[in-house]
């Protein structure tokens, strides 16, 4: 015979409070069969490396600062001329 299913008070994947009689989790929809009575698939953190959030070893840009402002005012000048002449014409 089949032992009662009793969610936890608190889901141990992510945090929320798992209601009474709850077949899965409303925050993270864990249940019983994706690891609320397993150890090793609760999530505390990511661990990750500080190194892995650090924007410093990525090569510097070739781009010139300024330069796409540079090509922005100039197309726009481009298209004021090419309206007045169409105007004028």
């Amino acid at each position: 015979m089949p032992r009662a299913f009793t969610p936890p008070d608190t889901c141990p994947v992510c945090g929320e409070a798992v209601p009474r009689g709850a077949k899965a989790c409303p925050g993270c929809g864990a249940d019983e069969r994706s690891g609320w009575d397993e150890d090793a698939t609760r999530y505390d953190d990511l661990d990750l490396p500080d190194s892995a959030f650090a924007d410093d070893d990525h090569p510097a840009s070739r781009r010139t600062p300024g330069l796409g402002k540079l090509w922005l005012g100039l197309t726009a000048l481009g298209l004021v001329i090419l309206f007045l002449l169409l105007i004028l014409s």
